[in-house]
């Protein structure tokens, strides 16, 4: 049965992440979010202030990023990342690893960057999802492979204190044998291997390369509850005028 359009629409943080956006570019991009009825936008840390008026009594969240696209900041600082966003009004927190300790296996050190995020929002009353940029996490890491290094990372999350697990930031781009940059964001595989390694207390969230209908309700399908996508226009304007749900093909294309 096809899930209905409410219960789609609030599936979806609507992304506002391009490095290139204007001012004008995010007031637009958050009358889509309340015209399309999302979940959440999730912005750029310093616009958390002008999204919170913008959304105020849409019911539409404020999400905002920290340690974006690629985690290695101190973890004081993003804990001061993520008190700045809470007061300016952000209700969610999008937060990155730091990759490189995680793919050294400094499990140590993962979880108490991940959880001093968590104790700082909690106490606004913000959730956090936590990125583990599955696309550079392949080779694996830690002394396990690839799977299992991403299964240890989602268990380290729920112990942290993590609401959500995330695929990616859509902005893990990995080079390519023929010297270009790419990513996969979200997989059928990573989606199925996170939902299991994690309890029914902690969501999963994809992230990037979900751009139409039936990938979103693939999605779903494989039990992640939120879905970050730019494409938000081109996949609920297809509501209502598609019964297929099934095909959605993941990792094709960018956040």
């Amino acid at each position: 049965m096809l899930p209905s359009y409410e219960e789609l629409a609030k599936m979806i943080d609507h992304a506002l992440l391009h490095p290139t956006m204007t001012d004008e570019q995010l007031a637009s991009g958050c009358q889509a979010a309340m015209q399309y009825g999302v979940a959440s936008v999730c912005i750029k840390p310093y616009a958390v202030g002008q999204a919170a008026r913008l959304l105020h009594g849409s019911g539409v969240l404020v999400g905002t990023v920290i340690g974006f696209p690629h985690g290695s900041n101190r973890t004081e600082v993003k804990r001061y990342e993520t008190q700045q966003a809470c007061e300016d009004g952000a209700a969610e927190i999008d937060m990155v690893i730091n990759v490189g300790k995680a793919i050294s296996g400094d499990w140590d050190y993962v979880h108490n960057d991940i959880e001093a995020v968590c104790t700082e929002a909690h106490q606004h009353g913000a959730k956090v999802k936590v990125i583990i940029e599955n696309d550079y996490l392949t080779d694996g890491g830690g002394g396990r492979n690839g799977d299992a290094l991403k299964q240890k990372l989602c268990q380290i999350c729920e112990s942290a204190g993590a609401d959500w697990v995330k695929t990616s930031t859509g902005f893990g781009f990995v080079k390519q044998p023929g010297g270009g940059y790419n990513y996969q964001g979200a997989t059928e595989h990573d989606l199925k291997l996170m939902r299991a390694a994690v309890s029914d207390s902690v969501q999963v969230k994809a992230s990037g390369g979900v751009r139409d209908l039936p990938g979103l309700i693939r999605v779903r399908e494989l039990g992640a509850s939120r879905c970050g996508t730019s494409a938000t226009a081109q996949i609920l304007d297809a509501y209502g005028k598609t019964d297929n749900a099934d095909g959605g093909r993941l990792g094709s294309g960018g956040y």
